[in-house]
């Protein structure tokens, strides 16, 4: 069956940059149309901070607009979220997700000084 990977986590100081990698196995990556990320903090709703719809069309959300961008290698099946300018405010755990019917088990990143 389909398995999510997500990596790249980990601690950074506000203004910092990060990249998480999510690697898809039992499965090909281009057969899915939409891919996702989400994040989570406790006591909070997990939120979607970037879609990428066909063909190469992505949507940001709102805080994140202009930091963060999300991209997809289908040759490699993964997908990427590239993390600039990191706040306090970013951390949480991120989750991939492809299809809105799988997800990976999530990676901490943490934004401190």
């Amino acid at each position: 069956q389909v398995q999510l990977v997500e990596s790249g986590g980990g601690l950074v100081q506000p203004g910092g940059s990060l990249t998480l990698s999510c690697v898809m196995s039992g499965g090909t990556l281009r057969r899915f149309a939409i891919v996702e990320w989400y994040r989570q903090t406790p006591g909070n709703q997990r939120e979607v901070v970037a879609s990428m719809f066909p063909v190469n069309k992505s949507v940001i959300a709102d805080a994140v607009k202009g930091r963060f961008t999300i991209s997809r290698e289908d040759a490699k099946n993964t997908m990427y979220l590239q993390m600039n300018n990191l706040k306090p405010e970013d951390t949480a755990v991120y989750v991939c997700s492809v299809g809105r019917g799988h997800w990976g088990q999530g990676t901490q990143v943490t934004v401190s000084s």
